[in-house]
């Protein structure tokens, strides 16, 4: 089939963009009554009304220190597993274990590019990462953007930015980008938490204060560059969602200890990592239970919190029994169980490329089978 005609077919079956929109639940209009009586870890009242109003909040000290040194900890232990398994399989031949959590993964990436992109997949959710993001002063904040019942949403991430690497340099976009039209009129909050102090010169975020007023998801493409991204061109973000793009975008430097919390509508990217040190940081989700998640039936969130028990105990193991990546994988890419070495493969693939137009293929969209579709249109 020619490629306009493909491109036709997906477009016509495949939707991002829908009319409706959903303004409420994302301004003030959705801000839940807050607490008279600040529970451990609440913020000001005026820090989550900027959070409705402006789209962003950045909360400059919150977390202990044991509790993201612990997260450090845990991702030595992921970098020297990806070593170790890189060396076995013959693709390194130093361990460089001589390097610290900065500097490592930068060292075995220059002799197998794409390593980040391995510890990407992976996903190895540590007892560290499931202690942050449960921990009950988090969860206590969540509480006042979306209230007392609390899931935690199956798209998380390790974020591996190494220094002066497209792949770990995400362009402007809405994260309902990414998922199914079913989550659109839902709020699912993400704290972004840098595991060092986050500035311009280590790429932290930017954010296009106020583009989520409109309660829209503009029209996105993908992918961009040699990346498996979609991206939000800025006359785009002028047209549809009323953002002044020499007005409006605000630099969110975090430091160790702090986060930034975004909602889902904002747009934002994150930028080049122009330091010489791995700007690490974790993005965790939340959203009301029985709402939709949007992962196209792929995964299922992780049940933390109810109003009737608030300090349930969470069932982290059937959280962890369905690899999202994987699930990911199998929805819209080729068979790859003949793959040699799958444990090897720097590619990623996901539905969201089957939600936009595809205006550049790369190694990523490569691999997408063309009548492989898992959908939700409504």
């Amino acid at each position: 089939m020619a490629a306009d005609a493909t491109q036709t077919k997906l477009q016509a079956v495949l939707p991002g963009e829908i009319t409706e929109t959903y303004p409420d639940v994302f301004n003030i209009k959705g801000m839940p009554e807050q607490p008279l009586e600040k529970k451990p870890g609440q913020l000001p009242d005026r820090m989550i009304k900027q959070f409705f109003e402006k789209g962003y909040v950045i909360v400059e000290s919150f977390f202990k220190k044991e509790e993201l040194d612990a997260c450090r900890e845990s991702i030595e232990v992921l970098v020297d597993d990806l070593a170790n398994l890189l060396y076995n399989g013959k693709k390194i031949k130093n361990l460089y274990k001589d390097y610290g959590l900065f500097e490592r993964l930068t060292h075995i990436e220059k002799e197998f590019p794409g390593a980040n992109i391995i510890l990407h997949k992976q996903g190895k959710l540590t007892q560290a990462f499931r202690d942050l993001w449960s921990s009950p002063r988090l969860l206590n904040v969540v509480e006042q953007l979306i209230g007392p019942d609390i899931m935690g949403h199956p798209v998380w991430n390790l974020r591996t930015k190494t220094p002066c690497n497209e792949a770990t340099t995400v362009p402007w976009h809405q994260d309902c980008a990414y998922l199914d039209t079913r989550s659109y009129d839902v709020l699912q909050p993400t704290a972004w938490i840098p595991l060092l102090d986050a500035n311009k010169e280590n790429g932290c975020m930017e954010v296009a204060v106020g583009g989520h007023l409109k309660g829209k998801v503009a029209k996105h493409q993908c992918c961009w560059g040699a990346t498996w991204y979609v991206q939000l061109l800025e006359e785009e973000m002028v047209k549809t969602l009323g953002i002044d793009m020499d007005k409006d975008v605000q630099l969110c430097c975090v430091p160790y200890g702090g986060m930034l919390l975004i909602n889902n509508l904002i747009p934002h990217r994150s930028l080049p990592n122009l330091s010489d040190q791995i700007r690490w940081s974790l993005d965790l989700r939340w959203q009301r239970p029985n709402l939709p998640v949007g992962f196209y039936d792929l995964k299922e969130g992780v049940l933390m919190r109810t109003k009737e028990n608030p300090d349930m105990k969470i069932d982290w193991d059937c959280f962890d029994s369905v690899d999202r990546h994987n699930m990911a994988l199998k929805a819209v890419a080729k068979d790859c169980a003949e793959e040699e070495n799958p444990e090897f493969d720097t590619t990623i693939q996901g539905p969201w490329m089957r939600k936009w137009e595809l205006v550049h293929m790369n190694r990523h969209t490569d691999a997408l089978e063309e009548d492989k579709l898992t959908w939700h249109k409504s």
